[in-house]
């Protein structure tokens, strides 16, 4: 695969204040901390007040990137959010984070991937600015996932946060090398085990639909943890391999944070030691597209990042959908 002449130069991230910890939930639901942790590795959430949506989580986000970057939004020749908890069917949510930011030449569109849309959205951006057609991209991953869980439901409401995070696309300068190439999939047979049932065309909002609890997420935990193993390992072979590399010779594994134990059984079957993988879901949960973003701040607060470092983003989730990028750290 040729090598794509576009680099990441700046994240951000933004989370809401409020913490929702597994203490809190147990007077929620029927659950225990402990339950909690052993299964899913997550000790607490950050999670919106009424009235905060997935736009203002991005916004902010972006608007941090901007700052600590010294760009103008004027400078931003495109925006894609990835998200699945849009504000609204229409206008998307990058036209609302546009407008908050008052990117004038910026144009823009969601992208709809589940825990892969932000390596999805992060590879289209790529494109144009590979093609020379964009100078600078933001790609944004974000969610609000508290707004479609249902918390009588113990096995799905102890999983998700709220969170967004973004990142800046720009080109590479000559001799520079950047995203050096991606694979994704989707298998549309695995949508029955992760969906949200009504909502859309099939399923208009009815009072039935709403009595039915049709508006939450819905999962069969195991085929989807079952799944997501397999592919996680899979597919950054396959990426690594095509590219001239071995596990031996990445510095860092960014995966999509949905579960503590995929991942571990994902550094284990890729021959990766701890401190190879960001691991961070105890902090914030699963927060769907934002997580990639979220944890790539992290990784970078603790000194994980540098110059050149072989870098793998990694994600599956609801479609199904799978997605890997590599890439080299930009600065």
């Amino acid at each position: 695969m040729p090598r794509l002449p576009a680099k990441l130069t700046g994240v951000a991230r933004y989370l809401p204040p409020r913490l929702l910890t597994n203490a809190d939930l147990e007077k929620m639901v029927d659950t225990t901390s402990e339950w909690i942790f052993e299964r899913t590795g997550i000790h607490q959430r950050h999670i919106v007040d009424k009235g905060v949506a997935s736009s203002h989580l991005a916004t902010e986000a972006a608007r941090q990137l901007l700052e600590e970057k010294k760009v103008s939004p004027d400078e931003i020749d495109m925006i894609v959010v990835a998200t699945v908890t849009p504000d609204m069917f229409f206008p998307s949510t990058a036209c609302l984070v546009q407008n908050n930011l008052k990117c004038r030449r910026a144009w823009g569109f969601d992208l709809v991937a589940a825990c892969s849309g932000f390596v999805y959205a992060l590879t289209v951006a790529a494109q144009f600015v590979a093609a020379g057609s964009h100078k600078k991209a933001l790609v944004i991953g974000a969610d609000v996932m508290t707004s479609i869980l249902n918390f009588e439901d113990r096995a799905t409401c102890v999983l998700f946060g709220d969170g967004a995070g973004a990142v800046l696309v720009e080109p590479c300068q000559p001799g520079e090398e950047g995203i050096l190439d991606f694979h994704h999939d989707i298998d549309g047979s695995g949508g029955c085990f992760l969906y949200m049932p009504a909502g859309g065309s099939l399923n208009p909002a009815s009072h039935e639909t709403v009595d039915k609890k049709m508006h939450t997420v819905h999962q069969e935990g195991r085929e989807v943890f079952k799944y997501a193993v397999r592919r996680m390992v899979e597919v950054p072979k396959l990426l690594l391999e095509r590219n001239g590399f071995s596990a031996n010779d990445l510095k860092l594994l960014v995966p999509h944070q949905a579960n503590q134990r995929i991942i571990k059984a994902t550094a284990n079957r890729l021959g990766l030691e701890d401190s190879r993988v960001v691991l961070n879901i105890d902090k914030y949960g699963n927060t769907t597209a934002g997580t990639i973003p979220i944890a790539l701040v992290d990784a970078l607060n603790e000194g994980r990042l540098k110059k050149d470092d072989l870098v793998m983003l990694l994600a599956v989730g609801a479609g199904y959908t799978t997605g890997a990028l590599l890439l080299r750290w930009a600065y």
